[in-house]
């Protein structure tokens, strides 16, 4: 799979919680795109990533 424009490890069965509890990401603070479409927070813990899916992390920031 391709993570933020990087070729990452791939496990079969890893969902969209899973990539982002590896990579210690809040999911209070993040939005996730996978092949071009948003996965909704709620679907975090049950959408599985194929191997060649390609997933946009983004994180907020706050700031004044």
């Amino acid at each position: 799979m391709i993570v933020n424009g990087e070729k990452t490890a791939w496990k079969p069965g890893l969902t969209v919680r899973e990539l982002l509890e590896q990579r210690s990401c809040r999911t209070d603070r993040v939005a996730v795109e996978k092949n071009g479409e948003i996965v909704p927070k709620k679907d975090y813990p049950t959408e599985e990533i194929l191997e060649e899916d390609q997933i946009e992390i983004v994180t907020f920031v706050g700031g004044g």
